[in-house]
């Protein structure tokens, strides 16, 4: 694929260049926003960014999907990746579900338990919140039915060839 495409980011002087598959072309310049990053913590641990790019490269995975909460930390990771001659996966960010007040909603911030004596309706507000498009009949729909309409909506949408 091309420089900047899914799986295939273009490093040079002035950044990070990469395709999400949601959000499309990316760039950032890790010097200018981020500046130098840890890869060893004070504690002697090994950081994040390099944790999950070694984990990555040697479980051999091919596909990242992930809340766009963590997208400012792909570039770090393309850079890691390219620098120990690991193949670049393919990254996807997915919207996040947030509270009225926009913060993110998530165990830590007190979200509520989600309500699965309606599977069917919290399954179809899942979707929602990631893009996909409602059941044309949800009432004659079983959840079996739904997962199979939204797996096949999400492979038109975020699976398409680079």
């Amino acid at each position: 694929g091309a420089a900047g495409a899914p799986g295939c980011p273009a490093i040079d002087a002035g950044g990070v260049t990469w395709a999400d598959r949601r959000l499309g072309a990316r760039r950032q310049d890790v010097a200018e926003v981020v500046g130098d990053f840890v890869l060893r913590r004070a504690d002697g641990l090994w950081a994040y960014q390099l944790a999950v790019v070694v984990d990555d490269a040697d479980q051999g995975v091919t596909h990242v999907v992930r809340g766009e909460d963590l997208l400012d930390s792909t570039p770090r990771q393309l850079l890691l990746q390219h620098a120990l001659g690991a193949a670049a996966p393919f990254y996807l960010h997915t919207p996040l579900v947030r509270a009225p007040d926009g913060e993110k909603l998530s165990k830590q911030h007190g979200a509520p338990a989600v309500d699965t004596s309606h599977p069917l309706a919290a399954l179809g507000a899942a979707a929602c919140a990631l893009g996909l498009p409602a059941l044309q009949h949800p009432h004659d729909t079983t959840v079996g039915e739904a997962l199979a309409w939204w797996a096949q909506a999400w492979s038109r949408i975020y699976n398409r060839p680079s």
